[in-house]
């Protein structure tokens, strides 16, 4: 018997990086009544892994649900990063609708296509949510035909032209359908997803099948597997088979153990649950993300959406510098190992290989802010290993090299259009499109090589004294563009192992930009600075001034050192060259030479 769940909403909140999906979801919980009135509840409630708090961006999509009314409404709360654009891909599997967020002075951006264009494929249903209208500069009226222009690029049917626009202030919590009425709550939201967005339908008496999208982790009952009931029922203690469309192989009989629903931040345990309910289910060891539980007699897979390649790779390497084992608790090639094939479990986006060397494997990802996610993780969890620079991954079709293509959205000054215009022409970018200013800034929009952005983050920062934004997003392959210059600066390198002394690093500071202070341990063939001249050169950095018949060592005046250059890891792996690596302890990071002996490294490039 087919029912349809009228209690019941799936929906996700897609939207570009910032543009505040995970404040609106916020708004939501508190107007919902989920928390006390006299509860403290912090801002960016859903985001509660660590790096996401800290760098204010979403990287693991999370479910949460709410009431309005008699209506329960499952929120999916998604990142805007197109490097984690692997989770928005697979959880639009669990929803039936979604609530697209676009910024009321920026309008659609890149990610916001890639986003949107997935809704599309899925068909589903979209509600239109123009979000920080309390911003002084916001445009809504044209950021409505942007919206509505971007729904015919992408071959949107005639119903989505129809889909209903909400304005909303995250911030203040407050929606209204009509700018000219202010609202003070979110009551015009809930409605238009209750009245907007259709309730789950399916087969309540058919036999079980439940599609996993998220795989959680638990040290006290293991595995839990995230997923919507596609048909039957649900029971604790049922015995159930795991099937996979995608992986041949026996069928993996299963006990669930216990099952989850969501209400506001906790996970509720039931007894029984129905077709169209969100449900996170224990006992499923074996469980991957795309996997079908089904009822024992009838094991039926449900096909799983295809996950987008990745297209940049890095190699994971055993760490063998001098300080190797010093600040980290796992450092053997098995440790590594394990926790990168364990990460496969939650990230479908990533890639992992082994290569020639058992002391190696080649991670491939979305992007460098996919991977150096993944880094910091096992920093912090006491990992010590080394990294290469990232590299682009090719493609081979007909005998004809192509090469993975971005679509960069830059919003800047016009006082630094022709700097921009010019350094993406070196690497090879082709100016697609150029837009009037909007409150002083330019928007140009560049086809360029993923290649071609490799390392020019920083210096667009330093070109546009801070101000420009740069936002890519990835856009298909072409044929090879040809040769990038490689980077502009050289490296100094430490010339011996010791502690860098004041009076060796106030000499070294002629030569160009240092990377640490007075005290830092270093070793031979450790990267200390950046050299403008573009050469690599040794510096002497530990040594000391020595006292004499003449002078006590100490009698000349106070040594003035610049600051140095404190790196983020993302700016390390922009500026790493082919043979250099980066050394990742729980402590810190170190740049390197991979050929650290500084005579094996002069004749490794004579024979070059």
């Amino acid at each position: 018997m087919n029912i349809t769940r009228d209690d019941l909403r799936n929906i996700a909140i897609i939207a570009h990086v910032d543009h505040g999906k995970t404040t609106l979801v916020d708004s939501m919980l508190k107007q919902s009544g989920i928390f006390r009135e006299n509860q403290i509840v912090r801002d960016r409630v859903m985001d509660s892994n660590e790096i996401e708090r800290e760098r204010g961006i979403t990287i693991l999509s999370k479910n949460t649900a709410i009431y309005y009314k008699d209506t329960k409404i499952n929120i999916i709360d998604t990142p805007g990063h197109a490097d984690f654009g692997g989770e928005v891909e697979r959880v639009l599997k669990m929803v039936d609708g979604v609530v697209l967020l676009v910024d009321a002075f920026e309008g659609p951006m890149p990610q916001t296509k890639f986003v949107l264009k997935k809704a599309f494929e899925l068909d589903l249903p979209v509600i239109v949510c123009i979000n920080k209208i309390d911003r002084p500069e916001a445009r809504p009226d044209q950021v409505i035909d942007e919206v509505l222009d971007l729904f015919i690029e992408l071959g949107a049917g005639e119903e989505y032209l129809d889909s209903p626009f909400v304005f909303t202030s995250a911030r203040e919590g407050n929606a209204t359908i009509d700018l000219n009425k202010e609202k003070d709550n979110m009551e015009d939201l809930f409605e238009t997803i209750v009245e907007y967005i259709p309730a789950p339908k399916g087969e309540i008496d058919g036999p079980l099948q439940v599609l996993i999208s998220t795989i959680d982790y638990n040290d006290y009952v293991g595995r839990i597997g995230i997923g919507k009931i596609e048909r039957g029922r649900i029971k604790a203690n049922q015995e159930a088979v795991i099937v996979n469309a995608n992986r041949s192989g026996d069928l993996e009989k299963i006990k669930i153990t216990n099952i989850y629903e969501f209400e506001g931040l906790s996970r509720v345990e039931v007894e029984e649950s129905t077709v169209g309910s969100i449900i996170a289910v224990t006992g499923v060891e074996g469980i991957h993300i795309g996997d079908t539980i089904c009822h024992v007699d009838y094991p039926e897979p449900l096909p799983f959406v295809k996950i987008s390649e990745p297209t940049i790779a890095m190699t994971f390497s055993v760490n063998d510098s001098p300080f190797a084992g010093k600040e980290g608790k796992y450092l053997t090639s098995r440790q590594i190992r394990n926790r990168l094939f364990k990460e496969l479990q939650t990230d479908v986006s990533l890639r992992v290989e082994e290569t020639d060397s058992t002391d190696a494997f080649k991670v491939s990802g979305r992007g460098e802010l996919h991977l150096s996610v993944l880094i910091e993780n096992m920093r912090r969890e006491g990992y010590e290993f080394q990294v290469s620079k990232p590299e682009v991954l090719f493609r081979y079709e007909e005998g004809k090299r192509l090469e993975p293509i971005e679509k960069v959205t830059i919003d800047v000054s016009e006082a630094y259009i022709g700097s921009v215009i010019e350094k993406l022409g070196r690497r090879k970018g082709e100016l697609i499109n150029m837009t009037e200013a909007k409150g002083g800034y330019s928007r140009l929009i560049f086809s360029i090589p993923a290649r071609g952005l490799i390392g020019y983050r920083g210096e667009f920062m330093t070109d546009t004294k801070g101000e420009g934004i740069l936002n890519s997003v990835f856009d298909g392959y072409a044929p090879y563009k040809g040769d990038i210059p490689q980077r502009v600066e050289g490296s100094l390198i430490s010339f011996e192992t010791g502690e860098a002394t004041a009076y060796g690093l106030y000499s070294a500071q002629d030569r160009g930009t240092l990377f640490i202070t007075p005290g830092t341990n270093v070793y031979e063939g450790m990267v200390i600075g950046s050299n403008p001249k573009g050469m690599d050169i040794e510096v002497n950095i530990c040594r000391r001034k020595h006292q004499s018949n003449v002078r006590a060592s100490g009698s000349d005046e106070a040594l003035r050192l610049s600051p140095p250059r404190v790196m983020s890891l993302e700016e390390a792996l922009e500026f790493l060259e082919d043979d250099e690596l980066i050394e990742i302890t729980p402590t810190a990071f170190r740049i390197r030479k991979k050929i650290l002996d500084t005579n094996k490294r002069y004749k490794s490039k004579k024979k070059i």
